[in-house]
């Protein structure tokens, strides 16, 4: 069976994910308690079904230590099994629960929890005081203490960094990642804005605001790093060219220790200023000369969020 697990912070777009796949033909089973889930893997193959897709998230509580090790065991009976872990930052989350005008999934817990432990103090104290666990929780402190419960799952497969993105492009990058083969170690390569932040999902940051800037050329500043000419202007400056070598070479070195350490994905993220012209050719060259030895995922951050925001 092909199995797609989706986990990650709430408000980041789980459900996004899930209808894409559902769209897709997947058989998708939303907020799923861990414990649960070999035993629904091994029914749903037996109904004959083929595609499936599970969210599973900090709802389920302290058993998601648990699902390292069942993830591994449906991956050990032959199962291809991703795990899609969405993020978010915290000041683009608290806009997303603004404008939904929804509660925190953990606030009622957060809060429960609290007054128990005030009224244990209380209790060990002898203290007649009203108890300081019965106000809610802030938003904030919801999202920081479901970061604290998520990270036990964040290094378990490809991290999507879904802050200033289009739901379109969340769709896309989704199918990108589940289509993609069963492989050694996937590399994703993310050119992205520094004046947008850098990614939440990059496992390594290059910054290439160091190089020439097409910017600057006004024939250039329209276009991005996609176009002919903009390519043909950076192809011809030595220092864009060593800089691409450079870190060639440093992924050369170290994607094997990456592959010995089992990681099945390895995201690369290049930024300059707008992360419309150097960091998108940047990308396009490395992604060219891996893509002949490893599978490759390509992304770019503020080209695609331009696209849909002019739409």
């Amino acid at each position: 069976m092909r199995v797609v697990l989706v986990t990650g912070i709430s408000g980041s777009g789980k459900s996004i994910a899930l209808n894409v796949l559902e769209d897709d033909g997947f058989y998708c089973i939303d907020n799923l308690p861990v414990q649960f889930l070999p035993e629904v893997i091994g029914a749903l193959q037996q109904a004959g079904h083929a595609h499936v897709a599970v969210s599973i998230d900090a709802r389920s509580g302290t058993s998601l230590a648990e699902l390292r090790q069942i993830v591994g065991g449906l991956s050990h009976h032959g199962h291809d099994v991703k795990v899609l872990f969405l993020n978010a930052r915290t000041d683009t989350l608290v806009q997303r629960y603004s404008e939904t005008r929804r509660r925190h999934p953990l606030a009622t817990r957060i809060a429960a929890r609290a007054q128990r432990e005030a009224r244990d103090a209380q209790r060990e104290a002898r203290d007649a005081q009203p108890a300081p666990g019965d106000r809610a929780p802030t938003l904030i402190e919801a999202i920081e203490h479901e970061r604290e419960v998520m990270s036990v799952l964040e290094d378990m497969g490809v991290t999507i960094d879904t802050s200033d993105m289009h739901p379109n492009m969340l769709r896309q990058w989704v199918r990108e990642v589940v289509d993609a083969p069963r492989a050694t170690l996937t590399l994703s390569f993310v050119s992205f804005a520094y004046k947008q932040g850098i990614p939440l999902d990059a496992d390594l940051v290059f910054d290439v605001r160091c190089l020439p800037n097409p910017y600057y050329v006004s024939e250039l500043r329209p276009l991005s790093g996609l176009d002919a000419a903009v390519a043909a202007f950076l192809c011809e400056i030595p220092s864009v060219q060593r800089m691409i070598e450079h870190i060639a070479n440093f992924l050369r070195t170290w994607l094997p220790s990456y592959v010995q350490e089992h990681r099945s994905y390895l995201t690369v993220a290049l930024g300059c200023t707008g992360g419309q012209h150097r960091s998108v050719y940047c990308v396009e060259q490395l992604a060219g000369r891996f893509s002949r030895t490893e599978h490759v995922l390509v992304r770019h951050r503020a080209l695609g969020f331009k696209q849909h925001a002019a739409r």
